[in-house]
């Protein structure tokens, strides 16, 4: 049959078969070669498939064994990739299907709903196996995308483009992407992909590998994959880690794309890691200098300083000092000396405005602020509980009496624990200026009070004396020829004995 193809004889051209001879040596009639080639091209009807393997390649054609002496013939271009290599060889075996008889050969295609079996076959085949086909996004459509693989359409739902929801169509349109092919179903006619499947399975192989690598501390590089109200994600390798809006940055931002853009590279500290949830926290913040970092050397109290409000609340306002550096002012100091029910009433978001600091806490991160100046009160250096003072009676009262322990500072002496006799007038016994000698036994910061005892002074000192009384007589036991208290002892008893020389 092959060579009915490529010869140029009149029998070839009008389709009638050329004489042979038999079997045993004899020519066969013309009418015998006829009934053979009609009950050829009458055992297939057009549509019908059947497979065969490929007996010869040339450039325009491909020929298959159709059994006895048949071949078909097929179109080389129907084997060809984009690149115009053919994708297939000698002895392959192919489906096809009989379309006609053209020229007295057997007219054959491996196209299904106008596209190649062989392709077909192999997007099937990656259906059955799970590996991923290579597919590019053409258009978006309802529902999803089509996706052409070798040339053959297929269809990706928005569900299945992204690990997230992918309806914005010109970040896939153009691209092209692995997919795994989750459909394949009335031999080619419904094809459905999956490229989150993909992203699947490349997440988890990230995460099995960052479990072995990261610990929290560490500074990660990355590029920003996505914006939120909520804050930004940086893809760090296959994976994602998310930067929350409070760690993006010391200063507050409304939104954060007004410090970030898509595709920006960044640099964050690792700060939480939950490998339960697959959640990785970042900080763009704990990259900055900490501005509340010796706070208290550039904000000092009874300083008038200028800001910018930035939000209101029942209980105040709050004023933006530097980036990252708030103050407060309670409503009970933004009146002026007039009451007022809520801050909006004298100031608005926005406005510039001066103000004193009231106080500095470095530790609560808090600056408190007045709209007027206000006297300052002296810092004060309270004692020690349980150390001995040296004070200045400065009065007497009917509890107690009242002694000034330091320039700022005055502490009370209960009755309780003077260590007088019952009846005492301490008005007559400790007159205003008398030095007194007292013990701390206890301090109230919060409240700026000190509690004072003579009567522990006392005891303190009957202590010291009989601890000094009994080192002297420890020493003064010592006989004079150097015995120890034992030697004495033992010369004692020999004394009650009468054995004493």
């Amino acid at each position: 049959m092959r060579g009915h193809v490529m010869e140029s004889n009149n029998a070839t051209d009008t389709g009638l078969p050329v004489a042979q001879h038999n079997e045993t040596g004899g020519q066969e009639s013309f009418a015998e070669l006829l009934a053979k080639s009609s009950s050829r091209k009458a055992r297939l009807s057009p549509g019908q498939r059947v497979k065969a393997k490929i007996v010869g390649i040339s450039s325009e054609t491909v020929y298959i064994d159709l059994g006895g002496k048949s071949e078909g013939i097929v179109d080389a271009s129907e084997f060809r990739d984009e690149n115009g290599a053919m994708t297939v060889k000698d002895g392959d075996t192919i489906d096809a299907a009989f379309v006609s008889v053209v020229d007295g050969a057997m007219k054959m295609t491996t196209l299904m709903h106008g596209y190649s079996s062989v392709k077909l076959s192999k997007i099937r085949q990656a259906s059955e196996n799970g590996t991923p086909k290579t597919g590019e996004v053409r258009r978006e459509i309802k529902g999803g995308f089509e996706v052409l693989i070798d040339g053959i359409r297929c269809f990706c739902p928005f569900s299945q483009i992204d690990l997230k929801k992918g309806r914005e169509g010109g970040i896939y349109v153009g691209n092209s992407f692995e997919f795994k092919v989750l459909e394949f179903k009335e031999n080619g006619r419904t094809i459905v992909l999956s490229r989150r499947a993909v992203l699947q399975e490349e997440k988890a192989a990230a995460v099995d590998k960052l479990k072995e690598t990261l610990a929290v501390g560490m500074d990660l590089s990355g590029k920003v994959s996505s914006l939120q109200k909520f804050g930004a994600f940086v893809d760090i390798g296959g994976f994602e880690g998310l930067i929350p809006s409070s760690e993006l940055s010391w200063a507050k931002a409304d939104r954060p794309e007004k410090l970030l853009a898509v595709g920006q590279d960044v640099t964050a500290k690792l700060i939480a890691i939950d490998w339960d949830k697959n959640r990785l926290t970042l900080s763009l913040k704990a990259m900055q200098p900490d501005p509340w970092e010796k706070i208290e050397e550039r904000y000092a109290a009874g300083n008038k300083v200028q800001g910018t409000i930035v939000r209101l609340t029942n209980f105040g306002a709050f004023v933006n000092l530097e980036p990252g550096i708030d103050g407060l002012i309670h409503i009970s100091n933004l009146g002026a000396g007039r009451r007022i029910n809520h801050p909006k009433e004298v100031v608005e978001v926005g406005s510039v405005i001066e103000a004193y600091i009231l106080s500095v806490d470095q530790q609560a991160n808090k600056i408190s602020l007045s709209v007027e100046p206000r006297a300052v009160p002296k810092k004060i250096t309270y004692p020690t509980a349980d150390t001995i003072i040296d004070g200045i009676v400065e009065k007497v009262l009917p509890f107690g009496v009242f002694v000034k322990i330091s320039e700022d500072l005055t502490g009370l002496v209960p009755n309780s624990e003077m260590g007088t006799p019952r009846g005492t007038d301490h008005s007559k016994a400790f007159t205003q200026g008398t030095p007194m000698k007292v013990l701390v036994i206890d301090v109230d910061t919060e409240h700026g009070k000190v509690t004072l005892s003579r009567k522990g002074i006392i005891h303190k000192e009957e202590e010291a004396e009989l601890k000094y009384y009994r080192e002297t007589e420890a020493k003064e036991t010592k006989s004079e020829n150097g015995l120890s208290n034992f030697g004495e002892l033992l010369r004692a008893k020999l004394e009650e004995k009468g054995l004493k020389s």
